[in-house]
């Protein structure tokens, strides 16, 4: 059996996602698949080094690896109207983010980015995901970027939102924000990157087809959601949808508008070689 490393994130989306490859509940066509799991921020690096055959990665850090990564179709986390948001502990007038401390999940995170597309001068502060809010809650920064499960948890915890910078690229483009993808190395071949983008899919297929079995499976990655089932399911339904499926046309004009703005403002060094698999 050949092996194929696959990396995504400790959260109970990407867990859904993989519920069927994890638990072996679908044939590999002769693949041992090895599920790599670690923060977004650490999988990009990872991706800049060619590390992993499949991997999630930031749309954002897909302009630096799209000469040996192919996007695959499926697996996408994309925001439709929602997205990161900036939040604090008082209240904070959005136009007033020029000069703030901001704690951000990395720098080649797809919400720094949008961020960097909104307010260009902020200086920002990296901090693991999952340590923002009491980075801010200590008063370390000013504000926080909050991917994940915050976004559904900050208001419980007596945080404001500054800005929905999903709903804000709404508003300027009429596109959803294409936030995470996954990958494969196109040193693969074309043959191996159809039969393992179809594995891929199918466990989407599955997940989605078996809800409730699969959101069992996430909610022991639904950080500050564990007793609460309703959350996670709110959760999971913001970001495996039928955008996860395949992008469609909707979905890939928003992975081109926001790699080209971001080429265009200067936070992105390189244009990407944007392509997808075609299953």
């Amino acid at each position: 059996m050949e092996q194929i490393r696959i990396g995504h994130s400790p959260d109970s989306d990407d867990a859904f996602m993989f519920y069927a490859l994890a638990k072996k509940l679908i044939p590999t066509d002769g693949f041992e698949v090895v599920h790599v799991i670690e923060d977004i921020e650490s999988l990009n690096k990872r991706a800049l080094n060619s590390e992993l055959e499949v991997t999630a990665i930031s749309i954002h850090a897909y302009a630096y690896v799209s000469q040996d990564y192919a996007l695959m179709p499926c697996g996408a986390s994309i925001g439709d109207r929602y997205g990161p948001i900036v939040v604090s502990t008082s209240p904070i007038d959005l136009h007033n983010l020029s000069g703030k401390r901001i704690a951000i999940p990395g720098t080649m995170t797809t919400a720094y980015l949008t961020l960097r597309l909104f307010e260009p001068d902020f200086i920002p502060e990296v901090v693991p995901f999952d340590q923002i809010l009491d980075h801010v809650k200590q008063g370390k920064s000013d504000a926080g970027l909050i991917i994940h499960e915050g976004q559904l948890t900050y208001q419980s915890q007596g945080f404001h939102k500054v800005i929905d910078l999903g709903e804000w690229w709404y508003q300027e483009t009429d596109l959803p924000l294409p936030l995470g993808a996954n990958v494969i190395r196109r040193d693969l071949g074309p043959e191996k990157i159809k039969k393992i983008t179809s594995l891929l899919r199918q466990s989407i297929q599955y997940s989605l087809s078996h809800r409730q079995e699969g959101l069992e499976y996430a909610m022991v990655y639904a950080r500050d959601m564990e007793s609460d089932s309703t959350l996670a399911d709110r959760f999971v339904s913001m970001y495996v949808n039928d955008y996860t499926l395949d992008y469609g046309q909707k979905g890939r004009a928003g992975v081109h508008e926001l790699l080209n703005r971001g080429y265009q403002s200067g936070v992105i060094t390189s244009l990407a070689d944007i392509d997808f698999v075609e299953l």
